[in-house]
């Protein structure tokens, strides 16, 4: 057994001798053609300083490699490796500014590398600047038109932006390089949703579950999509699966109470709504629509001459006014406080 062992660790040295050696002598070829290309002294020092910090990136010290580059570009101001790696080090340390500076460098003494405005697009997607992204992401769908992530990233923005139009060209482009993808899909469910194409949404939605079944998020968006429709009884199903998956989901609780609601359950969309906001105290949707519940009782109630409608139309108001305490914003805002009006009298 231990000979056994000792032939397994001697072959796993040899590799690792293998690969060190073929490492090294990739970083002597680099040096020696940079040196080539390199016109005069200062020069050249740029690419001695830059095969350094390539170097010590392999042994993680990103920080002496940093200053390194910046020495490499202050000698070679149009040296674009040495700004594509300092991209790429500062996008390791999560400095997402001084590497998106370094990238939009690298991108603009080299407008044909793909690799440097995909990397800019998804530094500026990791900082939530959707606009910049998009231009970084689009420019990388033009150099490689057949990368998948830079369309479906380039999507993405666009959708975060609320251009609904272009993310669904590059969406569309994406599937046509590869459909079976399930956050794919998803998205492309989000950005038909939006447009209101409740149709294709859950065709895609659909398609996304096939691939990724019991997604609690994809069965979700496709409840949701079922409610605008108006296919209650299968939002149920899916919403109930959901919970059994998520229990403290807030937000599918919400949208079960409103489903209940749909269905004319109404007991059963105040214990949906009542759960909600026990798990997340600053739901102002699962506040309103506890309130509407509430205020549907209380006229049902009203038909058959209950005594009791006056108490759970203030516990309606009661209900709204909180929405509105949490999101005084709120879409339909106006409407609310014509009914808190009107039954606080």
């Amino acid at each position: 057994m231990s000979s056994s062992t000792d032939d397994v660790n001697g072959e796993g040295k040899k590799q690792k001798a293998k690969a060190n050696y073929f490492l090294l002598c990739t970083f002597y070829l680099l040096h020696f053609f940079l040196l080539l290309l390199a016109g005069c002294s200062q020069e050249q020092q740029a690419v001695e300083l830059y095969v350094d910090a390539v170097m010590l990136t392999e042994f993680n010290e990103n920080e002496i490699a940093v200053e390194r580059l910046n020495s490499a570009v202050q000698l070679n101001k149009r040296f674009s490796l040495a700004y594509s790696l300092l991209g790429e080090i500062y996008q390791d340390m999560e400095n997402y500014e001084k590497s998106a500076a370094a990238y939009e460098k690298a991108t603009e003494l080299n407008p044909w590398s793909f690799k440097d405005y995909f990397n800019l697009g998804r530094v500026y997607h990791i900082m939530k600047k959707f606009v910049q992204a998009v231009k970084a992401y689009v420019k990388a769908c033009e150099l490689n038109p057949t990368h998948l992530e830079s369309h479906v990233n380039a999507a993405e923005c666009y959708y975060e932006i609320e251009d609904y139009n272009n993310a669904l060209v590059y969406g569309e482009r994406a599937e046509q390089i590869d459909s079976n993808v399930s956050e794919l899909q998803k998205m492309l469910g989000d950005i038909y949703e939006s447009r209101k194409d409740y149709d294709q949404a859950i065709a895609s939605y659909k398609r996304a579950l096939e691939i990724n079944s019991n997604d609690p998020e994809i069965m979700t968006s496709l409840a949701v999509s079922y409610l605008k429709i108006n296919y209650n009884e299968p939002a149920k199903e899916l919403l109930t699966s959901v919970i059994q998956i998520q229990p403290e989901n807030n937000s599918t609780h919400q949208y079960l109470g409103y489903c209940y609601l749909r269905l004319d359950e109404v007991d059963k969309a105040i214990e949906s709504y009542g759960r909600a906001i026990e798990i997340n105290n600053k739901d102002w949707e699962a506040y309103r629509g506890l309130g509407v519940a509430y205020m549907l009782t209380a006229i049902d109630n009203d038909k058959a001459a209950d005594d009791s409608n006056e108490a759970l139309k203030a516990k309606a108001v009661e209900q709204w006014r909180l929405s509105l305490d949490i999101n005084p914003e709120q879409p339909r805002r106006e409407r609310l406080i014509k009914l808190i009006e009107k039954y606080s009298q």
